[in-house]
């Protein structure tokens, strides 16, 4: 144990050995809402390692809404030689901050550390000890180890000895605590965790730890020291149904689909390509600042961002940022005038109301080694800063019985190849895209599925999802906004049935439709016979218990309201949408060329 005076010599010996001569410690803390505590608690974590080891400390403001960010800057003025830190957005998740951090960090291991410092960090040197006498890739702390000292409510011990039996039964990890917020890795073996992982919140530990644990990495674990002080440790119901969910869901992927033996290392090029970031906008706003400002973040070595407005802004958009006025035109001209002003190898598509997250670039670009692969795209995820109801609008896209298979363009899921993916989160080469001559003007939405639909079938090439490579996206509030806005991507979809069968002319688009005509037939015909009316009745009660169960939010009942309203609506939405543009004519200049609500124009 770590005297209170420091370290005894022997344990910084043990450090300095895991870490050899050129080897560095970075200590990643996410922290949310700890305005309160963190500057005091990154130099808390300073003084147990300044003169002793070489280190930096990585604190990740996970989108806090307190002054956790402004305390972190402090800090890092304080400390400059030492803290780097990173600020996200919006709130993403406990594994997703941990990953950002990693992304910034450049130490030979790591250490995950949680800000708030309920866990000792005197402790680390005994996890360094222990590295080195059991050759351990991965040292984790854990509260059931003999050597630990825990001030902890006895029912957050239960909930530890429960969730240990399901995690052996489930997963056979072979280890007694996976959720302490204190494990020291060699790099690579966090970095391979990191690049499978898809749980962003409660169970990512898990996952990262048996992703290792698969790959080969030794797991040893080490006492730590835990005091909840007057927290009393909450543990309620929805953190352990989403625990539950997690959980299951990482043993689906696990053993089930087999999904992270099927994900290949793809090694990054010799030389970074250069990359132009396209970013269509009817003008400045907000939302292309928060924009702007997650592309300067990724930390990719060459790297140009191309804004396309209306008009002139007026406004000095920083280093590597180049503004073409475009004039009054559709989404799919200007991209076209961004593809030949682009100086990159890939040209990566986002929507000005869309952020990348850390890792986006470094996430995609490695796939284009392959010479088979044309674009590469992701999730466009909502962003936890939305409005109520702008989270409900990204709640009801993620919904099962709205997206089906098609959900992963709203929620990470698994590496696969696609066929339609959509522009606000999409990386082609920019020889592909001048081959097929970009995208086709005349229509607007639906622009991205042409792309798609060339790269693919003209060009032969390949289009890959990954989940990790990832942008959040703000949602049209329900219900107005976003009902009309899946109505016009409905009325675009049903004209494709016709004119682009390949990507359009699927059962899963025309679902809803039948829905809204076997309602609306239905009604009068039950009035027929008694039997009919039973009919009827039915399967509109089956109807109704599906989406309403698929909507469950039991920590809060409101939001099962809303949402299940909401999913009900947009079937209404798209499924009348949809018959209208499979009867239409033509669907050529029907809809204003941007309609979010960085457009002054744009209903709130």
């Amino acid at each position: 144990m770590a005297p209170s005076g420091g370290p005894p010599d022997s344990a910084v010996e043990a450090a300095m050995a895991c870490l050899g001569p050129s080897g560095r410690l970075s200590v990643v803390m996410p922290a949310f809402n700890l305005g309160r505590s963190i500057h005091r608690n990154i130099h808390r974590v300073h003084s147990v390692f300044a003169g002793r080891i070489p280190f930096e400390i990585v604190p990740v403001d996970d989108g806090s809404a307190d002054d956790t960010a402004a305390e972190i800057r402090r800090a890092a003025e304080d400390l400059p030689d030492a803290v780097h830190p990173v600020y996200a957005f919006a709130n993403g998740g406990k594994g997703a901050a941990l990953a950002s951090g990693f992304d910034r960090s450049c130490g030979s291991h790591v250490l995950l550390l949680d800000a708030d410092l309920d866990l000792n960090p005197d402790f680390v040197w005994r996890f360094f000890e222990i590295m080195r006498d059991e050759s351990a890739d991965i040292v984790i702390g854990s509260k059931m180890h003999p050597e630990s000292k825990i001030h902890y409510p006895l029912k957050r011990r239960i909930a530890s000895v429960v969730y240990y039996g399901l995690v052996k039964l489930l997963v056979g990890l072979p280890v007694h605590d996976t959720q302490t917020g204190m494990k020291l890795f060699r790099r690579d073996a966090l970095a391979y965790a990191f690049s499978r992982m898809l749980a962003k919140r409660f169970a990512f530990d898990l996952e990262i730890l048996s992703i290792a644990r698969d790959h080969g990495s030794h797991i040893a674990e080490a006492p730590v020291e835990l005091d909840f002080g007057g927290k009393a440790g909450s543990l309620t119901w929805t953190n352990v149904k989403q625990v539950m969910t997690d959980t299951l869901a990482i043993f689906y992927r696990l053993r089930v689909l087999r999904y992270y033996e099927s994900i290949e290392p793809h090694d990054p090029p010799a030389l970074a390509p250069r990359v132009s970031a396209v970013v269509a906008c009817p003008g400045a706003s907000a939302v292309l600042e928060r924009c702007l400002e997650a592309l300067r973040r990724q930390n990719w070595p060459s790297l140009e961002i191309l804004v396309l407005p209306d008009a002139p802004t007026g406004r000095d958009w920083g280093p590597g940022v180049r503004e073409i006025p475009t004039g009054k035109v559709r989404p799919a001209e200007k991209r076209n005038l961004g593809i030949r002003e682009a100086s990159g190898e890939l040209v990566a598509f986002v929507d000005d109301d869309a952020a990348p997250q850390p890792g986006w670039l470094q996430h995609a670009v490695p796939y284009f080694t392959d010479a088979a692969i044309a674009a590469v795209g992701g999730p466009a995820c909502t962003p936890p800063s939305d409005s109520f109801l702008s989270q409900m609008g990204g709640r009801v896209y993620e919904n099962l019985f709205v997206s089906g298979g098609y959900r992963r363009r709203y929620t990470p899921t698994r590496v696969c190849d696609e066929d339609d993916l959509p522009s606000c989160n999409l990386i082609v080469r920019t020889a592909a895209l001048r081959e097929i001559g970009g995208f086709n003007t005349r229509y607007w939405p639906g622009e991205d599925t042409i792309l798609c639909l060339d790269i693919v079938h003209k060009l032969g090439k390949r289009i890959v999802y990954d989940p990790r490579v990832v942008v959040t996206h703000h949602r049209r509030p329900l219900f107005g906004p976003h009902l009309r806005q899946v109505g016009r991507y409905a009325r675009h979809r049903g004209f494709f049935a016709r004119r682009f069968p390949a990507t359009s002319r699927r059962i899963a688009y025309m679902l809803p439709s039948l829905f809204v005509l076997g309602v609306v037939a239905g009604f009068p015909l039950a009035f027929l016979h008694p039997a009919l009316r039973w009919i009827y009745a039915g399967v509109l009660a089956v109807y109704a218990a599906l989406t309403f169960l698929s909507s469950v939010s039991l920590r809060r009942p409101h939001v099962w309201l809303v949402t299940w309203a909401g999913v009900v609506a947009t079937h209404f939405a798209y499924g009348i949408g949809f018959l209208r543009g499979l009867l239409a004519r033509d669907m050529v200049g029907d809809v204003r060329p941007f309609d979010h609500h960085s457009d002054p124009a744009a209903t709130p």
